[in-house]
């Protein structure tokens, strides 16, 4: 079950003209008889809220005062998420005579035309207020607080991530927490822009809308939409043509395979990286102590201790993300492990709907074809990366559920081969050039039977490497070297810092003369392997100016993307 929580709107999508239909008080029990959980996030006020709404109980958590207060029904605890501004700001309301005001336990309202009253009265006393819009509606709220910030505080609490969830709004301050939710909808009532901006918009005004959404939601857990949802979709790389290829970040089962020392890990740590900035949870089960440096995670185990599977569970249910070393564990008892520890990561999903993903490195120890001990674990609901070097030598059983295949290093066609033989599908054929950079082949094995070259998007981590070493290291035979004209010189630049004090050292003849012949482009291009810094460089080659403004410009192109300036002249 990928939604676990749907969030609403009160006024003008639960709701019209204050009450909620008995239909659509129906479909909300039927979304808590699925298991799922409901939240409520409003503008309202706690104590009006709950006069004119009495089925309170049926949510787990109520938001009010656009994120400023939060409300637990079941045990009727409120909790503040922000200090209330000033007794004075009201009193200055009350003082120019702006009719009506209302003040809540953070929140002070009114409503239009006495919007720009309200800026003024925030500018003239000098605080950090923000004006909020709900149709007629104008609130005043500390700054940063929102419907968003509101339904994360409530989450946090109920241990499930915003990527579980759906939500659905109508008007201007719905927009907060709407495009952080996993999957947005409005009711066909709501404003224009926000229907132009949710991912899917329903044929029934208010209630009814929601009634719905649910009626979807039951049927299917909305996988017709999945499609529509590519603004969460995780970059891999790009093509030889420049195309983007992309992984969807629910259900997708992956292969990454290749020879020891072939780049698995530089591809595994990009997408795990790409993974903690959106917020994904991701589990990495290590055997051989090859994550220990993963940012974004917490690692549990190592050499002389195994790590305790309840302490795995507690990390994972705060939303942590961890690497688990079995260096501890015999080689002959990691199957084993593993298994137990899968089943209760998969008993954790089931309630909660994360971790997001599940990534077993060495498959071949933690799932061999060998172990023959019934069904293989499962891997969950959500995704999962399998890394391996002898794919051969994984339960076929668990192959038979890849949908994407990546293979690393310099023999593709024999590691997806192998791949294919083990989980008994077609030969693929290999397609695309050499890349350059850190090339892989990818498989949309369930859709085709073509795999095509993919240049990966390093990692932050890579990257920064990729610089140092560009910059400051030796890249040997591909050096630059200045000869001039007739050769007099040959001065080795092995790097690009080197570069940029040769070019400043050099005579003019000498450097016009690599620079007129595009040298210098194609050996940033083939050797430094920076197409955009070429493009650059490029463009002062083509440029026809003089030797000393060419040089800055190229000194300046190097120094923006590869080195610190001001910290380098600082030390220097």
């Amino acid at each position: 079950m990928r939604y676990q929580v749907l969030i609403c709107d009160y006024d003008g999508t639960l709701a019209q003209g204050s009450s909620v239909a008995e239909s659509t008080i129906a479909s909300l029990e039927d979304i808590l008889s699925s298991g799922r959980k409901l939240l409520m996030a409003t503008g309202r006020q706690l104590e009006e809220l709950l006069a004119i709404f009495p089925r309170s109980d049926l949510f787990e958590r109520i938001i009010v005062e656009n994120g400023a207060v939060l409300y637990a029904p079941r045990t009727q605890r409120t909790q503040m998420l922000a200090e209330p501004p000033p007794q004075k700001v009201f009193k200055e309301f009350v003082g120019r005579g702006i009719l009506p005001i209302a003040t809540g336990k953070v929140i002070i309202s009114t409503r239009q035309p006495h919007e720009a009253a309200a800026v003024e009265i925030i500018r003239d006393l000098g605080l950090d207020l923000q004006v909020v819009f709900n149709k007629g509606a104008v609130m005043i709220l500390p700054q940063g607080v929102n419907k968003a910030t509101g339904i994360l505080a409530a989450l946090r609490e109920l241990g499930i991530s915003i990527h579980n969830a759906i939500g659905i709004g109508d008007a201007e301050n719905d927009h907060s927490f709407l495009s952080r939710c996993e999957c947005s909808a409005a009711v066909a009532n709501a404003l224009e822009a926000v229907r132009e901006r949710v991912d899917v918009t329903m044929t029934r005004h208010h209630g009814r809308g929601v009634e719905e959404l649910i009626g979807k939601l039951l049927a299917t857990d909305l996988v017709e939409i999945d499609g529509r949802l590519a603004r969460h979709h995780l970059l891999l790389g790009t093509t030889g043509s420049g195309a983007e290829v992309r992984i969807s970040p629910f259900g997708s089962s992956v292969l990454i395979a290749g020879p020891s020392g072939s780049g698995k890990s530089s591809v595994v740590t990009a997408v795990l990286e790409r993974l903690a900035r959106s917020d994904y949870q991701f589990c990495v089960i290590d055997p051989e102590g090859d994550y220990q440096m993963l940012q974004h995670a917490v690692v549990v185990g190592d050499a002389k201790s195994v790590p305790s599977i309840d302490g795995i569970i507690q990390l994972l249910s705060q939303f942590s993300n961890p690497v688990v070393n079995l260096l501890g564990v015999p080689l002959s008892d990691r199957p084993a492990f593993g298994e137990l520890l899968l089943e209760k990561i998969v008993e954790l999903q089931s309630r909660t709907g994360h971790p997001h993903w599940i990534v077993l490195d060495e498959a071949h120890h933690l799932l061999p074809a060998s172990f023959r001990r019934g069904a293989p674990p499962s891997l969950g609901m959500s995704s999962s990366i399998l890394i391996t070097v002898h794919p051969n030598q994984v339960r076929p059983e668990v192959l038979a559920g890849i949908n994407l295949a990546i293979a690393v290093g310099a023999s593709p066609d024999q590691t997806l081969i192998e791949f294919s033989k083990q989980a008994s599908l077609p030969k693929p054929t290999l397609s695309g050039k050499d890349l350059g950079g850190t090339r892989v082949h990818v498989w949309r094995c369930r859709d085709s039977t073509d795999a095509f070259a993919v240049r990966v998007e390093p990692s932050e981590i890579e990257g920064r490497r990729h610089k140092r070493k560009y910059a400051e290291g030796d890249i040997k035979e591909k050096s630059f070297h200045f000869r001039g004209p007739k050769e007099k010189l040959n001065l080795r630049a092995q790097n690009l810092i080197t570069f940029v004090q040769l070019a400043e050292g050099v005579d003019d003849e000498t450097w016009l003369f690599h620079l007129r012949r595009s040298e210098y482009s194609h050996w940033i291009k083939s050797a430094i392997k920076d197409d955009d810094l070429a493009r650059r460089v490029a463009a002062v080659e083509r440029a026809n100016i003089p030797a000393s403004e060419s040089r800055a410009q190229i000194k300046e192109a190097i120094e923006d993307l590869y080195t610190d300036s001001s910290q380098h002249n600082a030390t220097a």
